[in-house]
């Protein structure tokens, strides 16, 4: 263990200080001065409030610990920060040492260990500045070196052991920059990654081994609705589809069944949510295993005898953890976990052990092992949250308001998770709108949240708009395409029941949101710029059309799936037409914008170019880039400035209006 510092607090204080040191907030229209400090970019943003600066380095003190995976010898990889970056550190009891394994300057989160006695090493993926071209390396325990296996500049991911852990597949674009293809790293040869599968158009994954190392597991993915399954033959690189008819169904996980002649799987084939099957591979009989569960499956493991099956439900936001022993035909349910996500279910080689990462609104994501034989759940890490009292953070409380449309014979209800102050209101609010578009917002801990809510009286909203995951297929389509402005209509009537809460102020709401959450921000200020007093978009897209044209390769398909295809003229009409940047006049209310600058998704120049048009037309707009960053915030001083900034904002537009 260690104690926290606030040391570097300060130091962070006075970078912006120097770098923001306007002697009075720029009036709209007016020049704009580029400061830098370091990788920062600033424009437009007026002086650091002092106190508000230290009341907020309370809470960005606080750090979380995710699990990475098994070690053979009973202890384990995780995921923590203690500086500027999360860093893989190895624990070997519970509430241990975490020793620090690597030390590089961006983040790394992931990392996968052969399940063999007397493993030598462990391999695990690092980009560079947040450009999301990872590279696959391998950490040799014994002399801690580390060796490069790819070719340093293309994306690669999906790491996979052999059973026997002589083997490593993973996926790689080297061929051309957009397409997937399929790579297997013979260990004990210690020579370069072979080429398996290639070719192929897309995205692939390998997703597991066969038991005898014959076979690989892979997915090819085309949209969150629609993925297939295919056998590969290692020696020959022949695909083989598991579903010879083709069916079109989203895919959140598959893996070989111990026994070796099946598969489980967890999708919506034939429903709206991933239900857990176990598929035979020769008579091709599916058996459902949560069929029962009006919820999607979104995780599971398997034991390595097969007794056992762990799977996570995701219920309207939450996780629920469920053990399955097959054996007894018995349902176990772990004790004691925090009321949120759930992620990264792995069972030991003993398959007792099960092993996890946990957190909620109120609690740090940590990592806990479910000792299977005492029915004990044992924590792990205990993540620090600075000089705080954890007691002081507020829950999230599942509300749910009417939207415009009906579904049902009645409204169509959306859920929302809902963060409030203990003294009385009315408070002003925030509207935070998730990504993806078809991500899920859940009740996971967020220091920022907390600190909105507890030191600026903010009432925080989180609302889970058509078009988010969680909710069953056909929810997931209801905004695709030409119906995108549905999912705003659903902020608006989110505006008109905050505006029936006695607690809720309608007069100081603001709308924020990261990558699609951005667009969505932008988009509810030009519908709805006369109910908000302003807005924060981070990495969010601008212009539908130039950012298909735009976004990394490999992505263009995948998002034209979502948006709609910008090539087809009447598409690209409707593109133009709802996109922020056509539109930027109506943005009449204070906005922060904020951006990494070696974004491979979102273009820089998306967020670039709203600046300028808003300035053109007198607005106020603050900018914040990050010349190290992607998309999104990866590094703590990078992350605790903009968050700086962000604070500053929200507490000028807290203000009641004289």
């Amino acid at each position: 263990m260690y104690t926290t510092t606030l040391v570097r607090i300060p130091f962070i204080i006075a970078a912006l200080a120097c770098a923001l040191s306007i002697a009075q907030a720029q009036p709209p229209g007016a020049g704009f001065t580029q400061q830098q400090h370091g990788n920062l970019i600033m424009e437009g943003i007026p002086p650091v409030d002092g106190a508000l600066e230290e009341r907020l380095a309370h809470y960005l003190s606080s750090r979380q610990a995710t699990f990475l995976d098994w070690l053979p010898d009973g202890g384990m990889l995780v995921s923590t920060r203690f500086a500027d970056a999360a860093q893989i550190h190895r624990v070997a009891t519970p509430l241990g040492m975490r020793e620090q394994l690597t030390y590089s300057a961006e983040p790394i989160t992931t990392a996968a260990v052969p399940q063999i006695a007397g493993a030598a090493g462990f391999a695990y993926l690092e980009d560079r500045g947040g450009d999301e071209n990872a590279q696959v390396y391998y950490y040799r325990l014994s002399d801690h070196s580390v060796r490069m296996l790819t070719d340093g500049k293309s994306r690669h991911g999906s790491l996979v052991w052999s059973r026997d852990g002589r083997r490593l597949a993973f996926f790689g674009e080297e061929r051309n920059g957009i397409d997937d293809d399929i790579y297997v790293w013979e260990a004990a040869a210690g020579g370069a990654p072979r080429l398996v599968i290639g070719g192929q158009h897309g995205t692939w994954y390998p997703l597991d081994w066969s038991v005898d190392g014959s076979q690989l597991l892979v997915q090819h993915y085309l949209s969150i609705t629609e993925s297939y399954l295919y056998l590969a033959d290692v020696a020959s690189g022949m695909l083989t589809p598991l579903d010879p008819n083709a069916h079109k169904v989203g895919i959140r996980a598959a893996r070989f069944a111990p026994e070796g002649h099946a598969i489980y799987l967890a999708s919506d084939e034939g429903g709206e949510f991933a239900v857990l099957r176990h598929l035979d591979l020769a008579t091709h009989e599916a058996r459902e295993l949560t069929a029962t569960i009006p919820w999607d499956v979104d995780d599971f493991d398997v034991s390595v005898d097969g007794r056992y099956v762990a799977y996570v439900s995701n219920e309207d936001g939450r996780s629920r953890l469920t053990v399955l022993d097959t054996q007894q035909k018995l349902e176990l349910s772990p004790p004691g976990l925090p009321a949120g996500p759930i992620t990264r279910l792995r069972f030991d080689r003993t398959g007792r052990r099960l092993a996890l990462s946990a957190e909620g609104a109120q609690a740090p994501r940590d990592v806990y092992v479910y000792e299977i034989d005492t029915h004990s759940l044992v924590r792990w890490t205990h993540s620090e949250v600075g000089p705080l009292d954890e007691s002081s953070f507020v829950p999230a409380q599942l509300v749910r308001y009417p939207t415009w449309d009906r579904d049902k014979g009645g409204p169509r209800m959306i859920s929302a998770y809902l963060y409030n102050p203990v003294k009385p209101g009315p408070h002003p609010v925030v509207i935070d709108i998730h990504g993806g578009p078809e991500a899920q917002y859940t009740p996971a801990f967020d220091a920022f949240t907390q600190f909105l809510v507890n030191e600026l009286g903010y009432v925080v909203i989180a609302p889970n708009v058509r078009g988010s995951s969680g909710y069953g297929r056909s929810f997931m389509q209801l905004d695709n395409g030409v119906l995108r402005e549905d999912a705003v209509r659903d902020i608006g009537s989110l505006l008109v029941w905050i505006g029936l809460q006695r607690d809720l102020d309608r007069q100081r709401v603001v709308v924020m949101g990261g990558s699609y959450g951005g667009y969505m921000a932008l988009a509810s200020l030009i519908a709805y710029n006369d109910r908000l007093q302003g807005g924060i978009d981070l990495v969010g897209i601008t212009n539908f059309v130039s950012f298909l044209e735009h976004t990394s390769a490999y992505r263009r398909d995948l998002r034209r799936a979502e948006y709609g295809d910008e090539r087809n003229p009447r598409m690209r009409d409707f593109l133009n037409r709802i996109s922020p940047l056509n539109n930027a006049r109506l943005i009449r209310r204070p906005l922060l914008v904020v951006q990494g600058l070696n974004d491979p998704r979102v273009p820089p120049a998306e967020s670039q170019r709203l600046v300028a048009q808003l300035r053109a037309y007198g607005r106020e707009v603050w900018y914040l880039g990050a010349k190290d960053e992607g998309h999104g915030f990866r590094k703590q001083g990078n992350r605790d400035a903009y968050l700086s900034v962000a604070a500053l904002f929200l507490s000028r537009l807290a203000q009641p209006a004289p």
